[in-house]
């Protein structure tokens, strides 16, 4: 017996330091991360708005950046976090498996490594910012040690930023759609419609895409979409002068995530070097990727051009070694540590990553295949995106673009000139017109002719400056519609080897319908497109429609009730008529299996579900849709109009225990900007719920949500007497 209880001691004991093991080790194993050398001091004034947006002034840029750092971790220190957590290969140790995912593809693209490599080459001025940074998060992390998710993880320096910048990129033009099915071994998605010029084709005219093994399958590449299926998306307008009646306008409408990594925040920033910009980055940058300065502004669309070539690899016999150009090659591999939390506890996952020449290397029941994409192995937009900031010309504008740096987006751009443009933007693969091959299949890797460098030339992808229609727009369609019957670009006139997508959305439908019915362009008319709540009955709305029409719901009196419902729906999502809640439920699953050509699911099977659904919550299928679709955020609940795919936007919801759709992604960031001539530039902007997106006990955690949901605007303090006079705190930060 006195055996028996030391053993069980002895197992106790055991189990007790192997779960101190495991809930401990993961910072230790991370190590302290390490801060820039040399020293330096940084000093900002942080002037926040009467929506507690920060206007951050300093002597010097690095001294701005440093006070955005500051500024940011003030507000969303929470996801500030969770990027750098990304950035440095951890964010398991936060998230999970979900962030172990992350993990692995940061290991798997080599991000550190890619920071690590071209770190020193960019420009001193460049790396000075985000040293700077970097330095305003450390401090922070110092000062506020209760915040602190994970141990160790800051200190951090440029090189961290500058890793994370090279993770995320590829995920806005769709990389994660070849990652996953990859790592699973699932079919790959087509990424094109089959009206695209040059898609290989059939006996029958089908179009085909090889998979894994070669022979024809219904996949080949990839789409830009979240997990829900839903399109990554953003509207964008730019007017001529002469159009409105008066000023040069731009609209930035971005669709993004409400809340997280890729989720606005807004900020003016300004120095005594000449930076001056006012827009919206993402955690994790310096500086604002879109909006304006006092002589420019641009903001962004996703686009979906080909940018990933996949490699089937031939291997020998032992795995290790792969075949190009008649010779063996061995396989880079290495084994990476992936943290994975589950509950108090952090477990070491070990996976093996791979490289060939082509670039990361995944391996699966159907064999060892390469990935390479545009952008691949560059950090150059870490300065692109700081230089646009300070163009002061379209000149200037396009030569920082043409350096096809920034791997994926459309831009549109307005200036106070009266100059519009719309760039199709993509550092498109320079593949060889010369070679022979299926680029959107998956291609043999034993070809060195088929590993392209670098990308297209800026005078290759599509492009209009200030078209005859005085007006631009992109609402993540193709670029072949964007300015009006005269003015469109001819899509034969652009190379079917690049890849540029054949789409459309229904918000560029209408878009391009109401700009070009309308006269004149001035703001009233411009505020009732940009909301505009309508659906086209083309595409999927139609597809969607003649199956509702089709349906026999025979003797069923509910199928039957439902479906005159539908069809008496007026094809607008205004919270008006009595169909809006239940066509809002149904029409986004199509609206999805038609961007990702993908089957259309059942509509009596939809039906019955929708059905269901509202009766269990509602007690009615015809509920108000206001009631249905919400925005909320803390202790503030609104209703919302618009529907998933209309201009205005709410594009992805979550479904609540009391059944209401919480807005998760959709209209975000909206800024709009006018110059007048004569005048100093003007803008006015609004966000879904507060500056303070993290922060529940501040006052701007959600003071901008009655303003959202009514189409309202608040104005921007561009200019600093106007930031001054407007002031609800104003306050000076420097480095210890």
């Amino acid at each position: 017996m006195i055996w028996i209880k030391r053993g069980g001691w002895t197992l106790l004991v055991s189990l007790l330091v192997a779960f101190i093991a495991l809930a401990t080790w993961e910072p230790f194993f991370a190590q302290r991360g390490e801060a820039s050398e040399g020293v330096h001091t940084y000093r900002a004034e942080i002037i926040r708005s009467e929506y507690g947006v920060p206007h951050i002034y300093g002597a010097t840029d690095p001294d701005v950046a440093f006070g955005v750092a500051i500024a940011q971790s003030e507000d969303d220190f929470f996801t500030l976090q969770d990027v750098i957590a990304m950035s440095r290969g951890r964010y398991g140790a936060i998230a999970g498996e979900d962030g172990a995912a992350v993990d692995f593809v940061y290991h798997l693209l080599d991000a550190r490594g890619t920071a690590e490599r071209h770190y020193d080459s960019l420009p001193k001025d460049t790396r000075a910012l985000l040293e700077a940074y970097a330095a305003g998060l450390n401090q922070y992390a110092e000062d506020n040690p209760d915040e602190l998710k994970l141990a160790n993880l800051f200190p951090v320096n440029g090189k961290d930023i500058a890793a994370g910048f090279a993770l995320r990129q590829p995920f806005f033009f769709g990389l994660n759609n070849v990652i996953q099915p990859l790592v699973s071994g699932e079919p790959l998605r087509r990424e094109f419609g089959p009206d695209i010029p040059g898609f290989p084709r059939d006996a029958n005219g089908e179009v085909i895409g090889p998979d894994f093994d070669g022979e024809p399958a219904d996949a080949a590449h990839y789409t830009p979409f979240g997990e829900d299926g839903v399109l990554n998306g953003s509207n964008a307008f730019a007017v001529s002068p002469e159009k409105s009646g008066g000023p040069t306008t731009l609209i930035s409408n971005s669709h993004q995530p409400l809340t997280g990594g890729v989720a606005w925040y807004e900020m003016t920033v300004e120095s005594e070097e000449g930076w001056h910009f006012t827009g919206a980055n993402f955690p994790g940058s310096p500086y604002p990727f879109l909006g304006h300065n006092r002589h420019l502004g641009w903001t962004n669309t996703v686009n979906r051009p080909d940018m990933v070539d996949i490699y089937k690899l031939e291997m020998d016999e032992s795995g290790t070694r792969y075949m190009l150009d008649g010779e063996w090659r061995d396989l880079e591999s290495k084994t990476v540590t992936l943290p994975v939390k589950i509950g108090p506890v952090t477990l070491p996952i070990r996976r093996e990553v791979h490289r060939s020449v082509h670039g990361p290397v995944i391996i699966n029941d159907n064999g060892a295949f390469a990935i390479r994409y545009g952008g691949i192995d560059r950090i150059e937009q870490l300065d692109a995106y700081y230089r646009l900031n300070k163009t002061t010309t379209l000149e200037e504008w396009q030569a920082q673009i043409a350096r096809m740096a920034i791997p994926s987006t459309n831009f549109i751009y307005a200036d106070e000139a009266g100059n519009i443009a719309y760039v199709y933007n993509a550092a498109i693969p320079d593949r060889p017109e010369e070679v022979e091959a299926n680029w959107r299949g998956v291609l043999p890797g034993n070809r060195s002719d088929l590993i392209w460098e670098g990308a297209v030339d800026y005078a290759e992808i599509p492009k209009l400056i200030n078209p005859s229609s005085g007006w631009l727009y992109n609402a993540n369609n193709e670029p072949y519609t964007a300015a009006g019957a005269v003015d469109d670009i001819d899509p034969e006139s652009i190379s079917p080897i690049l890849g540029v997508e054949l789409k459309q959305t229904n918000r560029s439908r209408r878009a391009w319908k109401l700009l070009s019915e309308a006269e004149v362009l001035d703001r009233e008319n411009l505020k009732r497109i940009k909301y505009d709540t309508a659906y086209e009955r083309e595409g999927y709305v139609a597809e969607l429609w003649d199956a509702v029409e089709a349906h026999d719901p025979g003797a069923d009196a509910e199928l039957a009730e439902s479906r005159e419902l539908m069809l008496s729906w007026d094809f607008t999502a205004d919270n008006e008529g009595p169909a809006d809640a239940l066509a809002l439920l149904m029409i986004r699953d199509f609206m999805s299996a038609e961007y990702q050509n993908k089957e259309y699911p059942d509509v009596e099977e939809m039906l019955r579900e929708e059905i269901n659904h509202l009766k269990t919550h509602f007690g009615r299928i015809d509920p108000p849709m206001s009631e249905l679709l919400r925005l909320r955020h803390g202790d503030v609940d609104l209703p919302l109009d618009g529907g998933s795919d209309t201009l205005r936007a709410s594009t992805t919801w979550r479904v609540e225990d009391d059944g209401r759709l919480r807005l998760v992604h959709g209209d975000s960031f909206i800024q709009w900007v006018e110059w007048r001539a004569g005048d100093r530039v003007r803008s006015q902007s609004i966000q879904p719920f507060g500056a303070a997106i993290s922060r529940p006990d501040s006052p701007h955690h959600t003071d901008q949500m009655e303003l959202f949901v009514n189409h309202q605007l608040k104005p921007v303090h561009f200019w600093r007497e106007d930031a001054i006079a407007n002031a609800s705190r104003r306050y000076v930060v420097e480095s210890n």
